[in-house]
């Protein structure tokens, strides 16, 4: 893309509306976050010193998992209020959900069993837990293909942070749980030490494979395909969730094997997935400048810092410098709508518009003006160029 200095530029002014945004309710994520407490009540009123130890330790390592995955968000960040679903819909919802589905399937199964001794059988560990725990964090992955929420899922790496955040919020509960339930202060820090350093992320990888069946059935057009799709997803995340716990059953050589020749490769595998992505969209959005420019939505030197986070970084200072913090605040909302406007021309120029789609492109194009209008520093930065910085700034 060509850029001179002097060039004309006419971009439309539009008048300044709140363009709705999307997000959970705020009377759901109350709701959520109250039986998540009442949950860790419970535990501690059983013991309350392991319970303790439970949520300080989980909570630390779960902390490294949550800012992973905000920082594999920092291209086109999703609202935080459907981050916080996701969390605390792992941690409070996905729990109960897999309980009880637990419970039912063991009494299904085996009539005889007293209800109150399940979780306990080689069969729970290695096939219920598994069906139940990814059916019920995979839940959450469904309500988001519903409704407005789908409009947020337009990357690969959104259905990635939503299934790594609900897997998150279910480990930080359940690690909380295991740990609390040691006979000793040793034996929870034993498995404070299995739970937490060894695989503080296997619930988000398990519910990863779930996260890739939806972001392929969101490119089907046919409703076998999606749901295809779905199960296959759905299928890995057992497999992978049950070949993990079945592997505890074995010996520890069996468990240090599969987490070695397994876990670990799955795991390297996931982690090279998404930060390959990442880079995959940051070049869509780079890719989708110059028609912007050209159908005036965006300016040429605005196209200059759009396409790179330190350069975008660059231009929030600037903006900052000039007008405070408000100022910078509302040109990093008008990045952020950008990068939104560009995945979805992305889609239809990759021919997966319908309908839905090109109704959004409206909507994302209305929504960048807007987010222009509330940015009026942007007009005292028209001739704005990011520094220039070894090499150039990352694509």
């Amino acid at each position: 893309m060509s850029i001179r200095p002097g060039q004309p530029v006419t971009v439309p002014i539009m008048p300044y509306r709140r363009v709705r945004k999307v997000g959970a309710p705020l009377g759901v994520l109350i709701g959520l976050a109250t039986l998540t407490g009442l949950l860790v009540i419970v535990l501690t009123a059983v013991n309350p010193a392991g319970t303790a130890v439970g949520f300080v330790l989980s909570s630390m390592a779960i902390a490294v998992v949550v800012l992973a995955y905000l920082w594999l968000d920092r291209w086109e960040p999703e609202p935080p209020r459907l981050l916080l679903f996701a969390f605390i819909w792992g941690a409070s919802a996905a729990v109960v959900i897999a309980l009880i589905l637990q419970i039912m399937l063991e009494v299904w199964l085996n009539p005889s069993l007293d209800p109150a001794a399940t979780g306990t059988s080689p069969w729970t560990l290695v096939l219920g837990a598994p069906i139940t725990e990814e059916a019920a964090k995979g839940l959450f992955l469904l309500l988001m293909m519903t409704g407005a929420r789908r409009n947020e899922m337009n990357s690969l790496t959104d259905c990635l942070v939503y299934a790594g955040l609900v897997g998150a919020g279910f480990a930080w509960f359940e690690d909380i749980m295991y740990i609390a339930d040691g006979e000793s202060l040793a034996d929870s820090l034993v498995t404070a030490a299995l739970r937490l350093i060894m695989a503080p992320f296997a619930h988000s990888l398990f519910t990863t494979l779930f996260a890739l069946g939806v972001w392929f059935a969101l490119y089907k057009r046919s409703t076998a395909a999606r749901v295809g799709c779905l199960l296959l997803g759905y299928a890995g995340a057992v497999l992978l969730h049950a070949m993990w716990n079945g592997s505890s059953l074995l010996g520890v050589g069996a468990y240090f094997g599969v987490y070695v020749f397994w876990m670990m490769p799955i795991f390297a595998l996931a982690v090279t997935l998404a930060l390959y992505n990442r880079r995959t969209e940051q070049r869509k959005v780079v890719a989708k400048l110059p028609g912007m420019v050209a159908a005036g939505v965006i300016t040429p030197y605005e196209a200059s810092w759009l396409g790179s986070i330190p350069a975008r970084k660059s231009a929030i200072a600037a903006a900052t410098r000039l007008g405070g913090k408000p100022a910078g605040k509302s040109v990093k909302r008008f990045a952020h709508q950008v990068v939104e406007l560009a995945f979805v021309r992305d889609r239809i120029d990759r021919g997966f518009g319908d309908p839905r789609v090109f109704a959004l492109l409206s909507e994302e194009t209305y929504a960048v003006h807007a987010a222009r209008a509330a940015a009026p520093v942007l007009a005292q930065m028209a001739w704005y160029y990011p520094p220039r910085v070894p090499g150039g700034y990352p694509r």
